[in-house]
């Protein structure tokens, strides 16, 4: 059963094992009562760091689902609701488009978790991104808007269920108004952006450019307390 809302504007606050300690995780799960959150990613690039305990942590001290956002196949727990299956169609690496989801395919299918295909974008943003690295593929250039929205629209025919507009963990810029619109205005499913939204004003720009999820990372890595600063925001 589906546990994603699509029909909704979303706050998804997403979570690293290897970059959050347990005082961090503790802080994180208290003030999340207090606000507009809707759910949680966890996953990264790498993850060297226990993803089941961090994940029954979550579980046990939230009320929010949380969806696994895996960099690759051995980032699977069935103590998650759920799972964003993500296809890297930015890229021209077999490996991330359809290699590692082959090989996860049967472990879910055991684990009975919410599966949402996702496609999966990545943008430039100024610097060189650890899931450009490790993916060994390159983001589509901000400035070629043209296919940038194209590649939106075959993940749409493909028959993907939303897709994911990528900056990249720490991203210099975030993914442009301009680029998200666009988008929306060819595409008619959700649209998910993250990477480089530190504030509330950047976020805000991303719903009013059309973006149904909006992904908050790096910026509560760094300060925990930056979780109250989007009790503002209006979705």
């Amino acid at each position: 059963m589906a546990l994603l809302p699509f029909h909704k504007k979303q706050l998804a606050l997403l979570i690293d094992p290897d970059k959050v300690n347990n005082m961090q995780l503790t802080s994180i799960c208290r003030q999340l009562k207090k606000t507009p959150f809707d759910l949680i990613l966890v996953g990264g690039s790498l993850v060297m760091g226990d993803l089941d305990s961090v994940i029954a942590y979550l579980k046990k001290h939230t009320s929010l689902p949380v969806y696994l956002f895996p960099g690759n196949a051995m980032q699977l727990s069935d103590k998650a609701d759920g799972i964003l299956f993500l296809s890297l169609l930015s890229g021209r690496n077999p490996e991330y488009l359809i290699g590692q989801q082959v090989i996860a395919a049967p472990i879910l299918k055991r684990m009975q978790l919410d599966v949402v295909s996702v496609a999966y974008m990545l943008i430039e943003s100024g610097k060189t991104t650890s899931v450009e690295y490790m993916s060994n593929t390159k983001p589509i250039p901000s400035d070629k808007i043209d296919i940038i929205v194209a590649t939106a629209l075959a993940a749409e025919y493909l028959g993907f269920k939303m897709i994911y507009l990528e900056a990249g963990s720490g991203a210099l810029k975030p993914v442009s108004q301009e680029i998200i619109k666009s988008i929306a205005e060819q595409v008619h499913i959700p649209i998910i952006v993250g990477g480089g939204i530190h504030n509330v004003h950047i976020a805000q720009n991303c719903y009013n450019a059309g973006a149904s999820m909006v992904v908050i990372g790096s910026a509560i890595e760094q300060d925990v307390r930056k979780i109250n600063e989007f009790n503002s925001l209006q979705k």
